[in-house]
């Protein structure tokens, strides 16, 4: 499996050429060490740890049960998950230099993007996926756990402080795509004026989803999440959009109703649900270990981060669409510059053979035709 662009010349091993061209396959090596773990015993029980779910035991039900075949675990979180995130990462990482290669380098190389419009387009077709396939997922656990048909489930304690195991893997799977993206940085050449707009736009998703993981606001968490990336996925793709034809600068009047509304049922939500939150229990001994966060500090704490980053990602679009705004009215003004700056210079008088010729001046690949009077 090789990454590499054809055509592209081998630069010396293990330089930052080297790193960045074949980052996938270096990547897919580290990865391999530890499947190929699994296939020995000596070093299974170490490469289990990285590649399942750990701090699992059996749901009280399951240990009643009279069959083996009934038991279901649950999953705490603990210093093991820290190795299961690192390892897809790395996942992560190899997953997204694909989709790079096959899907947005050849759509680059059909619409022949500018250098300036390119790294813009593979940001939101990168995010574009993530954000599609994690509303899907989402979705999908929203539903298995009742949390659609009767949202009382969002705002209760978890039985006992604990996690599913597709809750829990979803969690993982999110904490190690955000973790991916710093060194996606370093791999995709992202300019330093471009740095802390990314930084703060990773660490704000990390800080909020690694805090819904170890308080044990699951479903608050993934309601929250599942809002979020719809509106995200549309404003991405809406820049996928943009950049291929842009018709469609004019026409962000019904997103912008979208984006207003995602944010708005976004604060209701936390708001009702920090509320509401474990409301038959009056603790007054928080203990994060255990997710018994019940105490006003804690609420308080939950929704300022929540309005944090509603206005952070609101102001974002705002610069986002002014300098959209300010590109357009230049770009309307130069094509009329270089008119002025050309205009007369297209002919230039001589004589040859008495008479008067006039020779075309045409960039240097076309041959000077001459005419005659």
């Amino acid at each position: 499996m090789a990454f590499r662009k054809k055509g592209s010349k081998n630069p010396p091993v293990l330089s930052h050429e080297f790193i960045v061209q074949n980052h996938a396959d270096l990547v897919a090596c580290v990865g391999m060490f530890f499947v190929l773990g699994l296939m020995f015993e000596g070093t299974a029980e170490a490469s289990i740890v990285f590649i399942t779910l750990q701090h699992g035991v059996a749901s009280p039900a399951a240990r009643d049960a009279a069959e083996p075949a009934a038991a279901r675990f649950l999953y705490h979180y603990g210093v093991k998950d820290l190795a299961t995130v690192f390892f897809y990462m790395l996942v992560a990482i190899i997953l997204h230099a694909t989709f790079q290669d096959y899907v947005l380098d050849r759509f680059n190389r059909r619409m022949q993007f500018p250098k300036a419009k390119q790294s813009r387009f593979n940001e939101s077709g990168q995010f574009s996926a993530f954000y599609l396939v994690s509303c899907v997922w989402g979705t999908f656990i929203l539903i298995s756990e009742n949390c659609l048909s009767e949202p009382s489930v969002i705002w209760q304690a978890q039985p006992q402080n604990m996690m599913t195991f597709q809750m829990k893997f979803f969690y993982i799977s999110q904490l190690a795509y955000w973790f991916h993206a710093f060194p996606e940085l370093y791999f995709q050449r992202t300019k330093k004026q471009e740095l802390p707009r990314q930084l703060v736009y990773i660490g704000l998703h990390l800080f909020h989803i690694a805090g819904a993981y170890l308080l044990y606001l699951n479903h608050l968490g993934l309601v929250l999440l599942m809002l979020h990336y719809f509106v995200e996925f549309l404003s991405h793709l809406c820049d996928l959009c943009y950049f291929s034809d842009e018709k469609f600068r004019k026409e962000i009047s019904l997103w912008a109703v979208v984006f207003i509304v995602g944010r708005l049922v976004t604060l209701l939500v936390s708001v009702v649900t920090v509320g509401f939150h474990l409301s038959g229990e009056k603790s007054q001994d928080p203990d994060a270990l255990s997710g018994n966060v019940n105490v006003l500090a804690a609420k308080i704490a939950v929704l300022s981060s929540s309005f944090t980053i509603q206005a952070y990602i609101t102001w974002n679009l705002f610069s986002v669409q002014l300098q959209r705004w300010l590109e357009g009215e230049t770009s309307l003004q130069i094509p009329g510059v270089k008119k002025k700056r050309t205009k007369g210079k297209t002919l230039k008088k001589g004589t040859e053979n008495g008479l008067a010729t006039y020779i075309r001046i045409d960039p240097p690949y076309k041959k000077k035709e001459k005419y005659s009077q």
